[in-house]
C-alpha cells in the first residue's frame, strides 16, 4: 500500500514500536538514560559519569606523575621505559577527541608537578597553576595518541604511532625547555643519566635522541598490548629496530680521544646559615681550599654564590682569594651574587663566575645569561608580581650576560680553557655545545641548592652533568655549595666519589681531557628537527587523506535506497 504502514504482524511490533499483539516490548528497544526506573526503595537514581569522570581525571594525573620515579632521586631508570604505558593506555580509551585532549593535559599536569615538586616551598600553591598551564601542552598529544592507538590500528597506523607519539612528545619538550617556561628541568631522556648506552645515544642526538628512543619504546609496548596481529607484529617490529638501534650506536659512534688529565678540585662548605653566614662561608671555604695545598691541583672550584655581595664588595676579599691562589698553587673559580657593572657598563645585580690568579682577578669573568623564573626573575614582572608574597620569588629581577665566555688560565697555560656555567644553565644542552665549539676542554657548573637540600632537587641537578659529558664528549664538573657535587668523564661516566648533601669538605679529582668531537657536538638537534618533519608528514597525509574523501564540486551524492522505494522514486 503507497505510502500506507505495514500492519504488525502476529506478535510483531508496529512500525511505531508500539506493543504487539502479545503486549511485548520491541525486541531492539531499550529504555533511554532518562527512562531508568528509580530503585525499588524509592530514592533516586544516581548519575555515575561525574564520578567516573573524576576518577578517570584522579587516574591520569597518577599516570602522567609515574615517570618522575625515573628521575633522581629514586633513580629507577627502568620505568622510563614502560612508565607511559598506563597513561598511554588511558588516552588509548578515550571515546572522544576532547576526552583524549582532557587525559593529556591532566596527565600533563601530574608530570610537572612530580617532577617540580621540591619547588613547593618556595612556590606554593603557585607551582599548582603553573603545572596546569605547562600541563596544556600535552592536550594535543593526548588527541594524537588517541587517532593513532585507539581503537584497532593497522599495521601502517602501529608504525605512524610509533614514530608520531615520540615526536609530539619531544616537540613538548622542545617547546617547554624555552627559559621563560621553566627550562629543559625533567626532560624524559635525562633519566638515564646513569645508563651508559643511553649515554652513547646522547653523544649522537643529545638528550633528545634519548627521548624520543625511551617514548617510542614505550608506544611499542602499547600495540603489543592491545593491538590485533598486524599492528601487534608492527609494534614489535619496531621495538627490535629501538634495541638494534641503540645496539650499533654503542658499537660505531665515534668517541674524543683522551690526550691528559687535569687536576681539579671541588670545594663545597655545606650548610652555613644564622647571623654571619656570608662571612663564615667565606672563612669555610678558604679553610677547604687550603687542605689541596700541595696536591698539584690546576684549578679549584667553587659553587654558586660562595661569595656574598659584601664581601665582594670589599677590597681585602680579592687580597685573600689572591693569597689563597698562591698558597695553593692553583687558580680560582668562584661565584658572586652581587651589584656590579658589567663590560658593556650595565650596572645592576650579576650572578658571576670570576677567576682568581696569584695576583687577583685576572679579568676573565662570566655574567649568568639564563635566569631562573621567579627565583632570579620574575616574568611580566606588573602582572606577576605578586608571587612575591606567595612564595621565596625574586624581590628584584638580576640582569643577564650577552655572551657566553671559555676562560683560559692566566699564567697562559692552553692545556686547560673552562666554560662557565652558572645553576640550572647545565639543563640546557646549547650552551654546553656551545662553550666546547668555543674550545672549552673542561664543563664547569657553579650550583646552588641548599633551599632544596632535603629533596630530589640536588640529585637532579647533580644528574644532569652527566648527559652534558656525553653528548660533547667533554668532563664536566658540578660543583655546589651543599651538595651534591660530582664530577663525570667525556663519556658520562662518573669521576671519583660525589661529596653528598651531608658533606663539608674538599675532594681533588683527575680528569680526562679529550680532543675531537661527538656527532651532537658537530650536528647539534637534528633529533629535533627530524620530529618536527615527521609530525609535519603526519599532518600533510591526513590532509591528503581528507581531500580525497571530500566529493567534487558539482558531483551530486548518491540516494540512500529507501526500505520502500528506489532512489529515482522513493515511493516505490
Amino acid at each position: 500500500m503507497r505510502g500506507g504502514r505495514v500492519p504488525a504482524s502476529d506478535g510483531q511490533p508496529s512500525a511505531e514500536g508500539k506493543p504487539s499483539a502479545q503486549g511485548k516490548p520491541p525486541a531492539d528497544r531499550r529504555p533511554a538514560a532518562s527512562e531508568a526506573q528509580p530503585p525499588a526503595d524509592g530514592r533516586p537514581a544516581r548519575r555515575s559519569l561525574p564520578a567516573s569522570g573524576w576518577v578517570r581525571g584522579a587516574v591520569a594525573l597518577l599516570a602522567g606523575a609515574l615517570p618522575a620515579l625515573a628521575f633522581p632521586a629514586p633513580s629507577v631508570w627502568w620505568l622510563a621505559y614502560v612508565a607511559l604505558v598506563p597513561w598511554l593506555l588511558l588516552i588509548r580509551s578515550a571515546g572522544t577527541t576532547r576526552r583524549a585532549a582532557l587525559d593529556g593535559w591532566i596527565g600533563g599536569t601530574g608530570f610537572v608537578i612530580a617532577v617540580h615538586h621540591w619547588l613547593m616551598p618556595s612556590l606554593h600553591v603557585f607551582i599548582v597553576l603553573l603545572a596546569a598551564l605547562l600541563g596544556l601542552l600535552w592536550a594535543p598529544w593526548g588527541v594524537l595518541a588517541q587517532r593513532l592507538l585507539g581503537g584497532t590500528p593497522s599495521a601502517l597506523r602501529a608504525a605512524a604511532a610509533v614514530v608520531a607519539v615520540p615526536s609530539g612528545w619531544l616537540v613538548i619538550e622542545l617547546v617547554r625547555s624555552w627559559e621563560g617556561l621553566g627550562g629543559p628541568w625533567g626532560l624524559l631522556g635525562a633519566s638515564q643519566w646513569e645508563v651508559a648506552p643511553a649515554l652513547r645515544v646522547a653523544s649522537v642526538g643529545g638528550v633528545w635522541l634519548v627521548s624520543l628512543l625511551v617514548v617510542a619504546v614505550n608506544t611499542a609496548l602499547v600495540l603489543l598490548t592491545v593491538a590485533r596481529t598486524g599492528a601487534r607484529t608492527t609494534g614489535g617490529v619496531l621495538l627490535v629496530v629501538c634495541v638494534l638501534t641503540v645496539t650499533f650506536v654503542w658499537a660505531w659512534a665515534p668517541q674524543p680521544v683522551t690526550t691528559g688529565t687535569a687536576r681539579i678540585a671541588v670545594v663545597q662548605p655545606g650548610v652555613v646559615s644564622g647571623p654571619g653566614s656570608v662571612e663564615r662561608r667565606l672563612a669555610r671555604g678558604e679553610e677547604l681550599t687550603r687542605t689541596v695545598a700541595g696536591r698539584d691541583v690546576d684549578l679549584v672550584v667553587w659553587g654558586e654564590s660562595s661569595i656574598g655581595a659584601g664581601a665582594w664588595r670589599a677590597p681585602e676579599t680579592a687580597r685573600r682569594l689572591a693569597a689563597l691562589s698562591r698558597e695553593t698553587g692553583a687558580d680560582l673559580l668562584v661565584n658572586v651574587d652581587a651589584r656590579q657593572t658589567n663590560g658593556s657598563g650595565r650596572s645592576g645585580i650579576f650572578k658571576s663566575a670570576v677567576l682568581v690568579g696569584p695576583d687577583g682577578p685576572t679579568g676573565d669573568r662570566y655574567d649568568k645569561m639564563r635566569l631562573v623564573p621567579f627565583g632570579e626573575y620574575i616574568p611580566a614582572r606588573s602582572l606577576l608580581g605578586w608571587a612575591t608574597s606567595v612564595g621565596k620569588a625574586a624581590g628584584e629581577d638580576r640582569l643577564r650576560g650577552d655572551r657566553q665566555v671559555v676562560m683560559t688560565l692566566p699564567d697562559g697555560d692552553e692545556r686547560l680553557r673552562i666554560g662557565p656555567l652558572v645553576c640550572f644553565e647545565s639543563a640546557f644542552p646549547d650552551m654546553s655545545r656551545r662553550l666546547t665549539r668555543d674550545g672549552a676542554q673542561v664543563l664547569v657548573a657553579q650550583s646552588a641548592t641548599s633551599t632544596f637540600q632535603e629533596s630530589w632537587a640536588p640529585a637532579q641537578h647533580a644528574s644532569l652533568g652527566a648527559l652534558r659529558a656525553a653528548e660533547n664528549g667533554r668532563p664536566m664538573v658540578h660543583a655546589t655549595l651543599t651538595g651534591i657535587s660530582a664530577v663525570y668523564g667525556p663519556r658520562g661516566e662518573r669521576i671519583g666519589t660525589p661529596l653528598g648533601t651531608d658533606e663539608s669538605a674538599a675532594a681533588v679529582y683527575d680528569v680526562p681531557l679529550t680532543r675531537g668531537t661527538t656527532l651532537y657536538g658537530r650536528f647539534g638537534d637534528w633529533a629535533v628537527y627530524g620530529a618536527l618533519a615527521a609530525l609535519a608528514a603526519l599532518c600533510a597525509a591526513e590532509g591528503l587523506r581528507a581531500l580525497r574523501r571530500r566529493p567534487a564540486p558539482g558531483t551530486p551524492g548518491r540516494s540512500a535506497r529507501t526500505a520502500h522505494g528506489s532512489p529515482e522514486r522513493p515511493g516505490h
